[in-house]
């Protein structure tokens, strides 16, 4: 296909300036763009090669040597302080005291079995039985008895099974009565508002 429109002119004001829109550039050298900053450069930088002001300078020098010729305080406290804080038992758990007396009078139960043990072996490696019994078979005795005899109604299983009978009775009293004693202390409570505690803590 032929263009038959012919030379189109040329417009000289479009090809030695601007277009429409366009903003003309500024006369003089062109260097670095430097985009306007709303803070100060740190440390006293410089933005577009200007050079601080001389009193500015002084100051951040002077600033700066108060800062590193600073000294710590000579009366500073040295003695740790005590952190104290009031607590109020407001309420005890009935179920969570029950299970620890029992496991409590478990314990105590059984140290009093192994106690009775150790001491009726010390006791009977001394011949305490031996002579005490001697003199209450020679009190109680008669021409047809020869009198009670100790050592025979103190033996060491009667006196482990007399022990742990009286641990067993032991563990329930202490279970039931701890118990019993939560109750009591949340009815208590709930009118002079239970026991108050102060606890302190060394830092």
């Amino acid at each position: 296909m032929t263009d038959t429109r012919g030379p189109q002119p040329q417009y000289e004001g479009y090809a030695t300036g601007p277009l429409p829109g366009e903003r003309e550039p500024a006369p003089g050298p062109s260097g670095p763009y430097h985009p306007p900053q709303a803070y100060q450069a740190p440390g006293g930088g410089t933005q577009g090669g200007q050079r601080p002001a001389e009193g500015t300078l002084g100051g951040a020098q002077g600033v700066g040597g108060a800062q590193a010729t600073r000294k710590p305080r000579t009366g500073a406290r040295t003695t740790p302080r005590t952190r104290k804080a009031r607590l109020r038992v407001a309420k005890a758990d009935p179920w969570s005291v029950m299970k620890v007396s029992f496991l409590l009078s478990i314990a105590l139960g059984i140290c009093a079995v192994v106690a009775s043990a150790v001491l009726w072996m010390v006791m009977d490696a001394m011949g305490v039985f031996e002579t005490v019994g001697g003199t209450i078979s020679e009190a109680t005795g008669s021409n047809e008895s020869n009198g009670f005899d100790l050592q025979s109604f103190l033996s060491l299983p009667r006196v482990l099974i007399f022990t742990s009978v009286i641990a067993v009775i032991d563990v329930v009293l202490a279970t039931a009565l701890a118990t019993l004693g939560a109750f009591i202390y949340n009815l208590s409570a709930g009118f002079v508002g239970g026991v108050e505690l102060t606890l302190a803590e060394d830092e």
